[in-house]
């Protein structure tokens, strides 16, 4: 097993493209997404209703080292101010294959 940090990045749907861009300009080699989450936050009920993806969420699991965190934090705080969303950290450990 490895140690790596985990984020959990949720912004809303037409915002995923710039999380996207920091993740790629850092060089973070993988991620997970999963688009079209509801639930609730600070900013109220992101339902899933409507025409179009405005109303849902995404969800961004990345792991990554410790260092690669350390020049990921400042970007993606400064996206998140701009745009709304929320990241959790945590220690993890990934099972090497």
């Amino acid at each position: 097993m490895k140690a790596v940090k985990r984020l959990e990045i949720i912004v809303n749907s037409p915002d995923l493209e710039e999380v996207i861009e920091v993740l790629e300009q850092l060089k973070i080699a993988g991620y997970t997404i999963i688009k079209e989450v509801v639930g609730k936050g600070e900013r109220g009920i992101q339902d899933g209703d409507g025409l179009t993806n405005v109303f849902t969420n995404a969800y961004i699991l990345v792991a990554c080292e410790e260092k690669q965190l350390a020049t990921l934090l400042t970007p993606l705080q400064e996206l998140l101010e701009e745009v709304g969303g929320v990241c959790l950290v945590s220690d993890a450990y990934w099972l090497i294959n």
